[in-house]
């Protein structure tokens, strides 16, 4: 999904930075004896290694002199950490799928998860070895993506919302509806994977997130071919040049990087649209281990040592201090700084949260389908030549009847955010 934090906070309150940043550094040196040091010297000169596949710039890297989280595991456990990055879920599910090559640890997010566990592509934790467990809050432990907790580890969840700046619309807006406005044509960015774009365009109609309505599904799909003459670009990680360099005014991404945005861009503002949204999670996980031998007993020990390593309180107050995401850590997030905790972008109220849909894993008919419907987005035409305008018009007339029926009339079937609901634990 996602997830870059390039050009974060330059220049706002440098002094005030700096000696956060040795605040910080001084509190990890006073907690480092507070670790178990009995459980992680157990592969202390064994010469094990491991290979994580994380998003892009989604770990604190000792960048602004925040932690290197991955050279203090190394430190703490003489363990070496293989790291490398994705940009979406389906490119990292390719890569695991085709076995060219193996990783110890990998972060799905939520319906990849269950996607994963479908198919015996992840191998059950021992949660004896993850001690720090213990740090995720209630409400985010047996989600619906792993109903019994046995395959991943809760690491960030946020939501998508729209972007935009402010000085360029001189207003707040509302709805998705603005990545429509031919007012905007060529300042409106789009996602570049099909299950965001989609979502937002399904979202528009009234539909849920998660349909697999054939009719449904097409719909959305001309809404987004008639939206690609108003894209500048359909993008993932480029959005930050892009808005932070006022190169577009209008974009949809994820929560945790619009506060690193914002940071760079003072014009640039977040809003989740009155329609609704996305609620997403990333997890821990340990991909599928093939051959039970001792070497790979080791391996899996290391990586669940990582895993309980990210989960230390003052190790994921720092991460998500860096990533900017919303932690389901309730040791870390007692250790964040009470305007982060206030935050309404990063921690949004229970109100909004209850209008936003979980993704689930579609069927592979439902998949393969989207696939299908996204090729043909990306391979039309991105403009009108004046014969086909008065029918486009005419299109855009009907559609735009079609949306208003569909919102004074739509049962979307949500999954609401509630923190005493029994019917479902997000």
């Amino acid at each position: 999904m996602k997830r870059n934090v390039f050009l974060r906070k330059i220049s706002l309150l440098l002094a005030a930075a700096l000696t956060t940043a040795c605040l910080s550094v001084n509190a990890f040196a006073q907690q480092e004896n507070s670790y178990d040091m009995e459980y992680y010297s157990q592969l202390a000169g064994k010469d094990v290694a491991i290979n994580v596949y994380n998003w892009g710039e989604y770990i604190s890297n000792g960048d602004d002199g925040a932690m290197d989280v991955n050279a203090e595991f190394e430190k703490l456990t003489g363990i070496h950490v293989n790291y490398t990055q994705f940009d979406t879920n389906e490119s990292m599910y390719a890569k695991l799928k085709s076995g060219g090559t193996t990783y110890d640890i990998v972060f799905p997010s939520d319906y990849m998860v269950s996607r994963m566990i479908d198919e015996d592509m992840l191998e059950p934790l021992d949660f004896e070895n993850i001690p720090n467990f213990k740090n995720i809050s209630e409400r985010f432990k047996n989600p619906s993506y792993d109903p019994k907790n046995q395959y991943s580890v809760p690491y960030t969840w946020g939501t998508v919302g729209l972007i935009y700046n402010y000085d360029v619309l001189g207003f707040d807006p509302d709805s998705w509806e603005i990545m429509w406005d031919d007012t905007y044509a060529k300042q409106i960015l789009q996602f570049s994977n099909s299950k965001d774009a989609f979502a937002i365009a399904l979202l528009r109609l009234g539909y849920s997130i998660n349909t697999e309505d054939k009719f449904e599904l097409d719909q959305a799909s001309e809404l987004l071919k008639e939206q690609k003459p108003l894209v500048q670009a359909y993008v993932m990680d480029q959005i930050f040049d892009k808005m932070q360099g006022n190169e577009a005014a209008i974009a949809p991404y994820y929560a945790g990087d619009a506060v690193n945005m914002m940071a760079v861009n003072e014009s640039l503002r977040f809003v989740i649209p009155k329609e609704g949204t996305n609620l997403f999670f990333d997890a821990v996980c340990i991909p599928k281990i093939k051959e039970d031998t001792e070497q790979s007993r080791l391996k899996k020990l290391a990586a669940e040592m990582y895993i309980n390593f990210l989960n230390e309180p003052e190790v994921a107050a720092a991460n998500i201090e860096y990533i900017q995401y919303s932690t389901p850590n309730e040791a870390a997030l007692e250790l964040l700084d009470e305007e982060t905790r206030n935050n309404p972008v990063i921690y949004p109220s229970d109100e909004v949260l209850a209008n936003t849909e979980i993704y689930v894993n579609l069927s592979t008919e439902a998949n393969l389908y989207l696939d299908q419907l996204w090729t043909q987005i990306m391979s039309a035409e991105a403009g009108y030549n004046a014969w086909s305008m008065p029918l486009f018009l005419l299109g855009a007339l009907g559609l735009s009847v079609f949306i208003t029926v569909m919102k004074k009339n739509r049962r979307r079937k949500r999954e609401l955010f509630s923190y005493e609901n029994n019917h479902r634990n997000f």
